[in-house]
């Protein structure tokens, strides 16, 4: 950088200088040492800084800008191009600009007197070190150098009979093209792109381009100057680093253990996500901090602070552990006993750049937390990922092809008529099958597919590297062959028939949700066509998304015509059988036909933001049932479901006040249930759980037992109940693990005085094993549906 012959520099956001290379002594006649520090405009002067600066302003705002005109040099007039490239940091915030300043006033002259020095101007031209190239308005090439033909493969009568577009990598046409109009059109003189081209011989050429528009005397254009430089070797060295750094930061994401990283200071650099759910602080936040101020150890005897561990690994150059057990402190204030291990980070030359943290909780709980992580994140019966963990996969697999430029399939599969199965055998010979059909697909996989169990009988699998789409149908095809070959023991030929619906990235979509959609709406046509096929998601196929459309703009009617409805399923002492509480639940009825299930328009409300206003009704509609009950001598605390979007909204506490405030009902008969993600959101959340609970409504964890930070961490929060989530309820109490999982949470919740309510219970024997594992209430289909709120107070008002 020394050597070159741009002025180079690097500008913090207070446009002082941090970097300044050895080129400005020559022009500036200034050490470049003696600029660092000092602000850009008094080094170069008020004038200069005024023309530079509306460029300058554009990449602090985030763009990359140029600069081409006049600048002085004391009195000596000059002109000159920059390029100014914002900088940003990992939350994509600019922290400072990259500057290159090249002198053109040469070239300025040159341009000014074009028509008197063609024949000079093209012997540069045609001698240039890098590629150049004249191209006509209609992108035929006019003119190349001898360095453009080399770097293509082409000569020079060959390159005249094609156009730009010719020798574009198809997936940059559009954006050259963009550029092209922009240029002709919008009058932008100049501009600077990276594209592909490709080389005679087929192979991709990485170019780096700077393209002029010269315009004749009756300013019309004339044709484009193009100067082309090969980068294909510095893409090259871009795509191991970022292979480098995507294996780097998946590693760190799936990893059990929590890391810090800080620099040679001990300023932290990076959290991975167990780091920050042991310490509080997300990654974005502990950032430059120190490390005492994120990791926190105490002596568990004396709880006196002890020294940080990285600090002498550090100094000393060398791996230090943490000696015996201590504490460490979470932000909230509690403690948890951690083992650490602490190391310097090296450069290629053995200079230390940096430390690592690596810890883990050592407590009882996180045995108990891990264990239940698994068992929420997986299939019990096949072991596979269940859908909860799929859209990361998904994300992770689309995160991969983009870097490399490749393509990426989902495939989704679904057993044909597997409840006859079911049905000619057995619920336990299902099972059987299911676990032999996974080991044949996993044996159909080459080995760094993605597979999950979606649903009773389907899988998706994510193919994260594809050079075509054939591919993918070849696989399908042999999914399909070996799929009909299994065999269970004892049962005869099974001759399982399988359908496929296929989504491909970025062809289809380039989300997780609706690649997996584009899959999903696939698999219907692959069934609807006669089932033991596959077929690739098409444009016309989309008629789910229309679906999904036509229910959002149903529902924003359905308020004003009064067509949504409160159901009640009431909850019961586990002793007594007595119903001692209801919860409201949102129904969509038209004509006394239900119109649609929630767990299809609630999702499509909470998109749209319309849970907002649906979310205040049903508090309102409860609140005033509950209080109508309250007045005819039935006391039935109702508890609300609680949308995220709701609880997140500045005014939630202000809505809720003035809902108990107008129906007159008692505080204390008001119960709303939250989700673990909403209670663990951060500080501000805790506050309002606080000011909720001083209000004297209660506060439940609904489908409690899916996250480990509410194993740890719940005893901080003004929770009075938990809901054992429905996977724990299934299926007891035959399932041993699951039965001894259920009763650690039970038991855990009654050592935190929470009421601990289980929903879901549907057989007389679920009910028993509750009641017996310390079950305070109970919910299900066993004591009764969701229903009106007049049949509910039948049932009220019915002798016990």
């Amino acid at each position: 950088m020394n050597g070159a012959p741009a002025l180079l520099a690097y500008l913090d956001c207070e446009q002082r200088f941090c970097y300044a290379n050895e080129t400005h002594r020559s022009w500036l006649g200034i050490d470049p040492q003696a600029m660092l520090g000092q602000r850009l405009i008094d080094v170069v002067g008020k004038r200069n800084h005024q023309l530079a600066s509306p460029a300058l302003d554009l990449a602090y705002a985030g763009q990359t800008a140029s600069y081409e005109g006049e600048l002085y040099n004391g009195d000596e007039r000059r002109y000159a191009h920059g390029n100014f490239h914002p900088d940003f940091d990992t939350a994509g915030k600019v922290r400072g600009v990259f500057t290159a300043l090249i002198d053109i006033t040469e070239r300025r002259t040159l341009e000014l007197q074009l028509h008197e020095s063609e024949q000079r101007f093209f012997g540069a031209f045609q001698h240039a070190a890098i590629g150049m190239a004249l191209v006509a308005p209609d992108g035929l090439w006019l003119q190349t150098n001898a360095a453009f033909c080399t770097m293509m493969g082409y000569s020079e009568d060959e390159l005249r009979q094609l156009t730009t577009r010719d020798i574009t990598h198809p997936d940059d046409v559009a954006y050259s093209d963009q550029l092209h109009a922009q240029m002709l059109v919008d009058r932008v003189e100049s501009c600077h792109l990276e594209k592909r081209y490709l080389h005679k011989n087929g192979n991709v050429v990485h170019a780096q381009l700077s393209v002029s528009l010269v315009r004749g005397d009756d300013d019309a254009p004339r044709h484009f100057v193009v100067q082309i430089q090969d980068i294909s070797q510095r893409k090259t060295f871009e795509d191991a680093l970022h292979r480098e750094r995507e294996l780097a930061e998946v590693t760190l994401r799936s990893i059990g253990d929590a890391v810090i990283t800080t620099d040679p200071q001990l300023r932290i650099t990076s959290l991975n996500p167990i780091a920050e759910a042991m310490t509080g602080w997300t990654s974005g936040e502990a950032q430059g901090r120190l490390i005492e101020d994120i990791f926190q150890l105490f002596d568990p005897q004396h709880t006196e602070p002890v020294a940080n561990p990285l600090r002498a690994a550090i100094e000393h150059n060398t791996i230090v552990d943490l000696a015996g057990k201590t504490l460490l402190r979470h932000r909230h204030g509690f403690d948890t006993p951690v083992e650490d291990s602490s190391a310097p980070i090296h450069d290629h030359a053995g200079n230390v750049i940096g430390g690592v943290l690596v810890f883990h909780d050592v407590s009882e709980t996180r045995s108990l937390a891990l264990k239940m992580i698994h068992l929420t994140q997986h299939d019990t019966l096949t072991g596979l990922p269940n859908r909860s963990q799929l859209h990361g996969h998904i994300e992770q697999a689309l995160a991969v092809a983009a870097r490399r430029q490749q393509h990426a399939a989902l495939l989704y599969i679904d057993i044909d008529n597997f409840k006859q199965v079911n049905e000619l055998y057995s619920q336990a010979d299902g099972d059987r099958v299911l676990r032999a059909l996974v080991t044949q697909i996993r044996r159909c996989l080459p080995g760094d597919e993605l597979m999950s169990r979606y649903g009773g009988d389907e899988f998706v699998v994510v193919l994260p590297h594809l050079e075509g789409v054939g591919e993918a149908a070849s696989l399908c095809q042999t999914l399909i062959n070996h799929c009909e070959q299994t065999r269970v023991d004892g049962l005869p030929e099974l001759a399982l028939r399988v359908s496929i619906g296929i989504s491909v990235y970025p062809d289809d979509a380039t989300g997780p949700e609706n690649l997996l959609q584009c899959a999903e709406t696939a698999l219907v046509a692959a069934k609807a066509q006669g089932q033991h096929g596959y077929r690739f998601y098409t444009a016309s196929m989309n008629e789910r998304m229309r679906a999904r459309r036509r229910i959002e703009v149903a529902l924003r009617q359905a308020l004003p015509r009064h067509e949504l409805s409160l159901h009640y399923q009431p909850k019961v002492d586990a002793h007594s059988s007595r119903i001692v509480g209801a919860e409201a639940l949102l129904r969509w009825h038209v004509n006394g036909r239900e119109l649609h299930k929630p767990d299809q328009f609630i999702p499509v409300a909470e998109d749209s933001g319309l849970i907002l206003p649906i979310g205040a009704w049903v508090l309102r509609q409860a609140c005033k049932q509950a209080r109508l009950w309250q007045q005819q001598g039935h006391i039935v605390p109702i508890s609300v479901n609680v949308s995220p979007l709701q609880f997140q909204h500045a005014d939630f506490y202000s809505w809720l006040d003035d809902v108990l405030s107008e129906s007159g009902l008692d505080a204390d008969l008001l119960e709303l249930e939250l989700t673990e993600r909403m209670v663990m959101s951060g500080d501000a959340t805790t506050g309002l759980l606080r000011r909720i609970r001083q209000r004297g409504v209660r506060l439940s964890l609904d489908d409690f037992g899916t996250g480990y930070c509410s194993l740890s961490y719940l005893k901080h929060f003004p929770i009075d109940a938990l809901k054992i989530d429905r996977v724990f309820v299934r299926d007891l109490p035959a399932d041993h693990d699951t039965a001894t999982i259920t009763r650690a949470i039970i038991a855990m919740a009654r050592s935190l005085n929470k009421e601990v309510i289980a929903e879901g219970v549907e057989t007389r024997e679920q009910g028993t094993f509750l009641r017996h594992a310390g079950c305070s209430q109970l919910q299900g289909f066993l004591y009764g549906k969701p229903m009106p709120a007049a049949e509910l107070q039948e049932l009220l008002v019915r002798p016990a």
